[in-house]
């Protein structure tokens, strides 16, 4: 038998097997993970976080609040197009996630996701725990400052129409003005949703997956008006910026909101997802 025979029937015995196995591995891929395979890719993924030098932590946080100012302007450009009827506020909310998506897929650093990566990591490998200090403290602040940057552009340049100012300054008059205990619990809500989209958005296989998580649970934040710690900073500080709102209510809600945030991505999701995905 000539060599090229060979080779053929060679071909012909392995081609099968080849295909066999190519067809095993895109299957597994498009299985659903498990809660523990999320869990190690949510693990991995704070690794990486943990080991980013602090100025690119710095620079992520800020470019991660400021983008988060997408929230509150979407709607707001929306509302002040539509008018105050309650359908009008409707769909100008559906526009909320912009923000999310952007800063999300983007990988922008965002404290509310910081609530689920690091402390996953902590909870199997407890020496982790002042690198994850290290990242709240070097990101938080870096968010708020973003959320800043955003309220100056936007209430005090001549970027936005009155009525879209208006709009945006109003969101944040609303935001600020709750009792503190609504304002804790409402945070608990936002940073519970928050962080089951990071936990989702891990176990996801597709861009087209994650943006369809990001919008349908984050579109749930705003049409609750639950508070996030960031997402609703920027519309706070451009209500203070406008004299709406003063600075020691603004950093009052900050507070309260950025505790429950805490409570509810941390004992929420982060421990519970932990518990079904490392004690079954």
């Amino acid at each position: 038998m000539s060599s090229n025979a060979r080779m053929a029937l060679r071909d012909i015995k392995i081609g099968p097997s080849v295909d066999k196995e190519a067809q095993t591995s895109t299957q597994r891929d498009l299985d659903r993970p498990t809660a523990n395979e999320i869990y190690e890719q949510v693990s991995r993924n704070a690794r990486r976080e943990l080991q980013r030098p602090k100025r690119a932590l710095a620079l992520s946080g800020i470019v991660g609040g400021l983008t988060m100012g997408l929230t509150g302007l979407s709607v707001s450009v929306v509302s002040a197009q539509l008018g105050p009827s309650p359908w009008a506020q409707f769909v100008a909310l559906l526009f909320y996630p912009v923000g999310f998506m952007a800063v999300i897929l983007g990988r922008a650093q965002l404290f509310t996701e910081n609530t689920l990566y690091p402390v996953a990591l902590i909870l199997v490998e407890r020496r982790h725990v002042w690198e994850t200090v290290r990242l709240w403290a070097i990101v938080f602040p870096s968010n708020v400052a973003g959320a800043f940057l955003f309220a100056l552009l936007a209430a005090r340049t001549r970027t936005l129409q009155p009525g879209t100012l208006h709009a945006l300054t109003q969101m944040g008059i609303d935001a600020a003005r709750p009792e503190m205990r609504h304002i804790f619990w409402s945070g608990v809500v936002g940073g519970w949703i928050i962080a089951m989209v990071a936990w989702l958005v891990s176990g996801s296989h597709s861009i087209t997956g994650s943006v369809a998580v990001i919008w349908v649970l984050t579109f749930i934040v705003g049409l609750g008006h639950f508070a996030h710690c960031i997402a609703t900073s920027g519309e706070i500080l451009a209500a203070v910026l406008s004299h709406g709102v003063t600075v020691g209510a603004y950093f009052r809600w900050l507070l309260l909101a950025t505790s429950g945030n805490i409570v509810g991505g941390v004992m929420l999701v982060t421990l519970l997802e932990y518990g079904q995905a490392k004690l079954d």
